[in-house]
């Protein structure tokens, strides 16, 4: 039985992949979700999908106008934010000799600034609020690397400095910052990997499933001391 629970989430990178599995997850609980995605037609129909009460909206994470204007958004229509999930992600996988500037500038405003961005304005509504919290989705090539990923891991190593610091800032005001860093899952962003090399390190012999990813999301959005 779900405890109802009213809360109102925001989930950056909600229409696709870990971002709109922990979506569907919070939908099922009561919450009133914004999915937020670049492309505002598929954020509409994944909010649409989940039943009434839900917001859509189309923002550019890297740009602090386009943040700031989504958080208002957010607030006139659904109220306060209590929760915030950073899952909007881009790879341009590649040797590092061969990995244009450009694609290395793009990763790291979108996978890294994207987010201290997003965070930096639901902090500011979460101490008005008395309490939040933040799940970031980092990724087990931030901490182990991998090979053509160098770029793309050291954004999401980048998440990782950035989220422990921000939750020794925000602790205090009863703010929860955490961040999961999954193995490999089956997403659109996994799909050009070579799945059967890969499978043989992985202890299941599987990759992951979205839906496994957002219990554990949603689990420490929930939980008061984690």
């Amino acid at each position: 039985l779900f405890l109802k629970m009213n809360k109102v989430c925001a989930i950056f990178g909600g229409s696709r992949g870990i971002g709109k599995a922990v979506a569907e997850l919070l939908a099922q609980k009561g919450c009133h979700l914004a999915i937020i995605a670049r492309n505002l037609e598929v954020a509409q129909s994944t909010a649409r999908n989940l039943g009434a009460g839900h917001l859509a909206l189309s923002c550019d994470v890297s740009s602090e106008q386009e943040v700031q204007k989504t958080f208002e958004e957010m607030q006139k229509n659904l109220g306060p934010i209590n929760y915030l999930v950073n899952a909007a992600g881009i790879n341009r996988d590649g040797l590092l000799l061969r990995t244009k500037t450009e694609d290395m500038i793009s990763q790291i405003h979108t996978n890294l600034l994207g987010t201290m961005l997003t965070c930096k304005a639901a902090v500011k509504v979460m101490i008005q609020q008395q309490g939040g919290a933040i799940v970031n989705i980092g990724s087990i090539v931030g901490i182990k690397g991998n090979s053509g990923q160098s770029v793309y891991s050291a954004t999401k190593a980048g998440l990782v400095g950035f989220s422990r610091s921000l939750a020794k800032e925000v602790a205090k005001k009863q703010i929860r910052v955490n961040v999961v860093a999954p193995g490999f899952i089956h997403t659109e962003m996994t799909a050009h990997l070579e799945e059967d090399q890969l499978k043989k390190t992985i202890l299941l012999g599987r990759f992951g499933e979205p839906h496994e990813v957002a219990q554990a999301v949603v689990f420490l959005l929930e939980s008061p001391y984690v």
